[in-house]
């Protein structure tokens, strides 16, 4: 096994959030250094634009249509799923299977299986403190099935040491995880001209996004806050400008032009729009989370996500304040070389290689196919 052999990437992804662009930034990565991903798309498709993300030669781009595991938390469209998974897999004979979920890592597969950890229902639901539907049966079976597949994968990632823990305190998987931080492209020094913008980006239902605090703390900012993303706020005050679903490059221009990126979220795995916004020069306002600290501590301001007042002042501070403003806008750009796409694809080469090295693992369906899920 030389450390630059080609391989063939079995990845799958749901189009519904950071996951898709974490995959289609990796995917593109891993073929331009040469390898053939295979990316499988579970839940709802992926839009026009979403596609265009991965219009590479070496990604081929398979929808399947297949729930995702948290909206078939009772496991009835399992069989379904274990069979399609199994036809792509014989179809493609992958070298590794690269899930960004948990649940596929009990099916039955022909190469060494790597689980990432972006998320999980229960550490969002103990984040958003709305854990009382978690007893019921369907979500104990989506727990247990999270827990038993982290014990099944070859080995797991989690993009931050913060999530890592969590992880671990959650299900106690035998196998330790490994950490690979997410990475973006970091451009060349930025030349565009900041405008007097605060922008914020997520799923507005989303609890853990708690973009509603912004719309209590943008009130007589002098600065207006723009916010990017599906969905809208009961607030009829107008103190925040939507800008609803923008595609991610037309994101990347928002971020480019605002001078100061805000998450007030109450649960973050990694935040890859924190990193997207501070790679293009942000000055960055940050919940106090564990995950935040471990990234950005010292190159960003931090605020208590339950304080809407706090995060007033906090912004208005900034927003007034020129030398302080551009100082946090060049150490957000300064931290965020740490994670560069470069770094990500060369941890996880190396982890597939690695894996390919030291796996006693059959390479033939048959002599997997009678392996217990």
């Amino acid at each position: 096994m030389t450390p630059d052999r080609s391989l063939k990437i079995l990845m799958t992804t749901d189009a519904v959030g950071g996951v898709w662009t974490y995959a289609a930034l990796l995917s593109t990565a891993l073929a331009d250094a040469g390898h053939m991903v295979h990316l499988v798309t579970m839940g709802p498709g992926p839009r026009d634009d979403q596609r265009a993300m991965v219009n590479h030669p070496r990604i081929c781009l398979i929808e399947s249509s297949l729930a995702l595991e948290w909206e078939d938390p009772a496991g009835i469209d399992v069989a379904h799923a274990r069979h399609a998974l199994h036809m792509i897999d014989r179809a493609i004979q992958p070298d590794i299977i690269h899930l960004n979920s948990f649940r596929e890592a009990l099916f039955e597969w022909s190469a060494p299986v790597i689980v990432v950890a972006h998320s999980c229902v229960k550490s969002w639901s103990i984040a958003c403190r709305d854990q009382a539907w978690l007893s019921e049966p369907q979500w104990q079976h989506y727990i247990k099935t999270i827990a038993r597949a982290l014990e099944r994968a070859d080995t797991w990632v989690s993009p931050s040491w913060s999530f890592r823990k969590v992880i671990d305190d959650l299900y106690r998987p035998t196998t330790p995880g490994l950490v690979i931080w997410n990475g973006v492209p970091i451009p060349s020094p930025r030349t565009t001209e900041k405008d007097a913008v605060v922008l914020a980006a997520g799923r507005v239902w989303d609890q853990a996004k708690n973009l509603s605090l912004l719309a209590e703390a943008a009130r007589g900012l002098a600065y207006p806050v723009y916010l990017a993303g599906p969905g809208t706020l009961d607030s009829s005050d107008q103190a925040l400008k939507p800008l609803g679903y923008l595609s991610h490059a037309a994101l990347q221009d928002q971020m480019k032009r605002a001078a100061v990126f805000a998450s007030p979220a109450r649960y973050e795995p990694f935040g890859l729009s924190v990193l997207e916004a501070a790679s293009v020069g942000c000055a960055l306002i940050l919940s106090d989370l564990p995950t935040f600290r471990e990234l950005w501590d010292g190159a960003a301001i931090f605020a208590n996500p339950s304080d809407a007042q706090g995060w007033h002042r906090v912004i208005s501070d900034i927003c007034s304040d020129d030398r302080k403003r551009h100082e946090l806008q060049g150490r957000a750009s300064d931290r965020a070389s740490r994670y560069s796409l470069a770094r990500t694809a060369d941890a996880y080469q190396a982890l597939y290689h690695r894996l390919l090295a030291s796996t006693s693992r059959s390479t033939t369906m048959g002599d997997v196919l009678g392996v217990p899920a």
